[in-house]
């Protein structure tokens, strides 16, 4: 069968695969699942991963979760070019630096904007303004480490060239921008950077891989997102709960 790579590129982690296989010339089959008609919550994906995780990476009977661990296999499988996770101790450790310091302060962080406008709508709930004015703040607060700690005086996030971490970096921020949230205003180091990202991956790829979330919003405005089926609603109100 060859590698598949189950994916749903209104999820950032997934969009960050994606782009990382592509980019990379990586042969992979596509099994698109819908996250919103609740298809990672059902039996037939709960056979490929009983984790019900996305995106997920199959290669024969080896299964595999989580786009940082998808993304190093890939890279170490297929050899590519030693940018991205560098054999290098130190550049590697600043990759992981990175890695850690995402899933701490923008994972998640920066989904809020879709849960609070799109998704939990969809359910009939409404996230408090409170919570919403908190996750502003922390996206504020996250940008600005972003900015000055992490690039500083570096081309990219980890270093002078691209890595794996920056593709996990910009599609998180992509998320709120393509729900109208201007990230990049005022953070001229930011946008430097992220024109320098989509330049190094070509305009194609980039509107390719982010043909659904950038139409999200006219989706909603038009109704044409499907309602998540009954299966689907434990994990996503548990979602909506954890929004601090």
């Amino acid at each position: 069968m060859g590698l598949e790579l189950y994916l749903d590129l209104l999820s950032q982690p997934c969009r960050a695969v994606y782009l990382f296989a592509k980019k990379n010339g990586i042969p992979f089959q596509l099994r698109p699942v819908e996250l919103l008609k609740g298809q990672h919550v059902s039996q037939e994906f709960s056979q490929v991963n009983s984790l019900h995780r996305l995106p997920t990476l199959k290669d024969g009977d080896f299964v595999l979760s989580e786009s940082t661990a998808i993304m190093i296999y890939l890279s170490c499988k297929y050899q590519t070019a030693d940018h991205w996770y560098p054999e290098d101790p130190q550049a590697r450790a600043r990759v992981l630096e990175y890695l850690g310091w995402h899933a701490d302060s923008i994972r998640g962080t920066f989904g809020v904007p879709l849960w609070s406008q799109v998704l939990a709508p969809l359910l009939g709930v409404q996230v408090s303004e409170e919570k919403v004015e908190r996750n502003r703040t922390s996206m504020k607060q996250a940008l600005g480490r972003l900015e000055e700690t992490f690039l500083g005086g570096r081309a990219f996030v980890a270093g002078q060239q691209v890595t794996l971490a920056d593709l996990l970096a910009l599609e998180e921020l992509m998320q709120p921008v393509a729900l109208g949230h201007d990230l990049f205003e005022g953070r001229p180091r930011l946008a430097a950077w992220r024109a320098r990202v989509e330049d190094f991956l070509g305009a194609q790829l980039c509107q390719e891989t982010r043909g659904r979330i950038l139409s999200i919003l006219e989706q909603e405005a038009n109704k044409t997102i499907p309602v998540p089926p009954p299966e689907a609603h434990e994990s996503m109100l548990l979602r909506i709960a954890r929004i601090p």
